[in-house]
């Protein structure tokens, strides 16, 4: 029995670390006012009838601070690079001068800031809720195999140790959070 419950938790273990990989994931999504390559993640071009990631359609690279370059490898892909971009909605106008697109990112007010933050939050509250489902569906495990034989005791102490490995990934979530609202706010 002890197997099966140390699996249990292992396997809540692995799918809350997924949970924090896919936070940090949409956290470097949401940008903080610095240039970053992967803010265009997620934006698929039309690539001779197929949707392709921008990132294997063109080299992206940060020129400064608030500037990335888009090098398409044809250059027939320019216009559809910029449309793709301007349907990401992304806040950010495409500057295509022929060769490249250039993304300059506005400095941020302090209202877009905060709009950030809470969008960040609203990021965290989903990895919570994520973490909180994966901690349930192992306490309905474990009971279940409380009603298979296994002790009262031994379920108590594994619900207990469950709830430790939650807390853990809660913290971290919060952790990700504080920092991402660090970079965010600070000028």
């Amino acid at each position: 029995m002890s197997e099966e419950i140390s699996s249990i938790i292992t396997t809540a273990d692995e799918h809350m670390l997924k949970a924090i990989g896919h936070l940090e994931a949409e956290l470097v999504k949401i940008r903080a006012g610095k240039a970053n390559p992967q803010m265009l993640d997620g934006i698929v071009v039309d690539y001779y009838g197929s949707p392709m990631p921008i990132n294997q359609v063109a080299n992206i690279s940060v020129t400064d601070a608030r500037t990335l370059t888009i090098q398409p490898w044809e250059k027939n892909m320019l216009q559809p690079i910029e449309r793709s971009i301007i349907a990401a909605n992304i806040g950010i106008n495409p500057q295509n001068d022929g060769n490249l697109i250039r993304l300059f990112l506005p400095p941020l007010t302090e209202e877009r800031r905060k709009e950030l933050v809470k969008k960040c939050q609203g990021e965290g509250e989903q990895s919570r809720i994520a973490i909180r489902n994966i901690r349930r569906d192992a306490i309905e495990h474990i009971k279940k195999l409380q009603k298979d034989g296994l002790s009262e005791d031994a379920a108590k102490d594994a619900e207990a140790d469950m709830q430790k490995v939650t807390d853990k990934f809660i913290s971290l979530v919060e952790k990700h959070l504080n920092q991402k609202e660090k970079e965010i706010m600070t000028v």
